[in-house]
């Protein structure tokens, strides 16, 4: 992302600076918030956590896994390839990485998309669980034996 300035040319932005842009665009949820705004069915959670972390740290029950390559094309409620859940651009999405930080860049991307009141969660998995909100472990898959 390049910011023009008075002179109209274009100057490099970086990461630290384009977080406290997409930010600045929308407000940001902390953990307890989340977990009650989604018990109460008011919030969809989604874990954006590639699998290694999942399978290290646990789940959120009930929190929608997918993985971030995607997300738009699973929560667009015109997308040919949306989950069930996407059901509209007034849907409140809170996306959930493992630090808060991919999060907030999913949300930026999750707003062009007209999903307007997505936001991310606040220091991400690591803050929820340090919260001491439940988390539960990923169940081991059994190993399928191959058909003869």
């Amino acid at each position: 992302m390049a910011v023009s300035g008075d002179s109209d040319a274009l100057r490099p932005v970086g990461i630290d600076e384009l977080l406290e842009r997409v930010r600045s665009g929308y407000r940001r949820i902390e953990p307890r918030a989340a977990h009650e705004a989604a018990r109460d069915g008011e919030a969809l959670l989604v874990d954006i956590r590639y699998a290694a972390l999942r399978d290290r740290d646990g789940l959120i029950p009930g929190a929608l896994v997918i993985e971030r390559n995607e997300l738009e094309w699973r929560l667009d409620p015109q997308g040919s390839h949306r989950v069930p859940e996407a059901t509209g651009h007034d849907l409140r999405v809170v996306i959930i990485c493992n630090e808060g930080y991919a999060s907030s860049l999913a949300a930026a991307s999750l707003h062009q998309l007209g999903l307007r009141r997505a936001t991310d969660l606040v220091g991400g998995f690591q803050a929820w669980r340090a919260a001491g909100l439940p988390v539960e472990p990923v169940e081991p898959v059994e190993p399928v034996e191959p058909v003869a």
